[in-house]
C-alpha cells in the first residue's frame, strides 16, 4: 500500500515513477479504481471490513466520542464514532477457513506494538522524522478481534520489515498480507511541523521526490517477493500495489468514487481515483481493466480467491456495481 497519490500523478511520469509505469505496462492495471474517503485510515478499514464504519479521520483505534486527547484530535466533533470496531473482518473470515494473515509495517517499534505512531515527541529517534510508523495506515489494529488479542499472539501478526525479509527468504509467508512502507517510503511524506529530521525526498511539498522515493521502494519490494520461494511455487500468488486515496490537487476534479459511494456521506464520499495494479505469478500480462473498482471490490476479490462465500459489508453490494476484479487475476488456460 502506498499513500495519497492519484493515478494521474503516477502514470505518464516514467521519470518520477519508472517502476510503477513499467509494472503497469507489463502486468495488470485497474484504470478506474477509487478510494472511499479522505483521509487515510478509513480506506484501510474499508479494505479489511467492507465499510468505513463512520470513520473519517486519522484518530487512533482506541478513540471514542468525548473530549479531545492525545491521538484523538477529532473526538469532540459531532457524528464522531468509536474507532474500535466490533464488526467481522477479513481476518475473522481467514481464521474461520484455517488461513493465515500478517501485517508487515516498516518501522513498527516492535512486534505486536499497538502504539499509534513512532517516533513521537515523547519518544524521539535521532536523525529520524516523527511518525515514520503510523498505525493509521494499518487498518488491522482498528478491529477489536485483533487489538484485544494477547500480546504473545500480536507479536506474530503485527510485524516489521525484518520479519518480511525472513518470511520471504524462508518461503513462510502467510496466505494474506498487507505490506506498508514507512511514511517516507510510501509517498506520504513528513513536514517540518511533524518534528524530527526529514530527508529532502520525504518532505511533504516535494511531490517528485516523494513519488520517486516511494516508487523505488515498490520496485525493491516487488523484486524481493518475486525472488522468494513463494513466487516460484506451483500455487497461484499475486501482488497488488494500491494506494489509500488520491492527492490533494486531485480532490476537486472529476468523479471521486464508484460502486455505491455517496457524495453526501461524511464517511463514504469518495477518495478519488488511484492507481491499482495486479502482478501474478501466472498471468495475465499487459492487461488494462476499465471496470470501476474500489477497495470494496478488492476485498470481494480476496474473499473469492480464498473460497470465502461471505462478502462483508459493501463488498456484497453487487447491485451497486461492486464486482470481483477477476479479469486481472485470471489464470490463463493452456491451449
Amino acid at each position: 500500500m502506498e499513500e495519497n497519490k492519484g493515478i494521474e500523478q503516477i502514470m505518464g511520469h516514467p521519470d518520477w515513477a519508472p517502476n510503477l509505469n513499467r509494472l503497469a505496462a507489463e502486468y495488470g492495471l485497474a484504470t478506474q479504481f477509487y478510494a472511499e474517503v479522505h483521509p487515510s485510515e478509513a480506506n484501510y478499514i474499508a479494505l479489511l471490513g467492507g465499510d468505513t464504519f463512520g470513520v473519517h479521520d486519522d484518530d487512533a483505534f482506541f478513540c471514542k466520542p468525548g473530549p479531545k486527547s492525545a491521538f484523538c484530535a477529532k473526538s469532540d466533533q459531532s457524528g464522531y464514532v468509536d474507532h474500535n470496531i466490533t464488526a467481522r473482518s477479513l481476518m475473522d473470515q481467514l481464521g474461520d477457513k484455517g488461513l493465515t494473515w500478517k501485517s508487515y509495517m516498516e518501522d513498527i517499534p516492535g512486534p505486536g506494538s499497538l502504539v499509534p505512531a513512532w517516533p513521537s515527541p515523547g519518544y524521539p529517534a535521532a536523525n529520524l522524522p516523527n511518525a515514520l510508523y503510523a498505525a493509521k495506515h494499518s487498518g488491522f489494529v482498528n478491529f477489536r478481534s485483533v487489538n484485544s488479542r494477547p500480546y504473545s499472539e500480536l507479536m506474530s501478526l503485527l510485524v516489521g520489515f525484518n520479519q518480511l525479509d525472513a518470511d520471504l527468504a524462508s518461503g513462510t509467508m502467510p496466505n494474506f498480507a498487507i505490506i506498508v512502507p514507512n511514511q517516507c517510503n510510501e509517498m506520504h511524506g513528513r513536514g517540518a511541523k511533524d518534528g524530527g529530521v526529514v530527508p529532502e525526498d520525504c518532505r511533504s511539498g516535494n511531490l517528485q521526490g516523494l513519488i520517486h522515493r516511494g516508487d523505488a521502494e515498490v520496485g525493491r519490494l516487488v523484486k524481493l517477493i518475486m525472488a522468494s520461494p513463494v513466487w516460484s511455487a506451483p500455487g497461484n500468488s499475486a501482488i497488488v500495489v494500491s494506494f489509500d486515496e488520491n492527492g490533494g490537487d486531485e480532490r476537486l476534479s472529476g468523479p471521486q468514487g464508484c460502486c455505491g459511494y455517496d457524495p453526501n456521506s461524511a464517511a463514504n464520499f469518495g477518495g478519488g481515483r488511484i492507481m491499482t495494479l495486479v502482478i501474478t505469478n501466472h498471468g495475465p500480462h499487459q492487461t488494462k481493466d476499465p471496470t470501476p473498482y474500489n477497495h470494496y471490490s478488492l476485498l470481494r476479490t480476496i474473499e473469492d480467491a480464498f473460497g470465502i462465500p461471505e462478502h462483508l459489508g459493501h463488498a456484497g453490494d453487487t447491485e451497486k456495481g461492486v464486482v470481483s476484479m477477476s479479469p486481472l487475476f485470471a489464470v490463463r488456460t493452456a491451449r
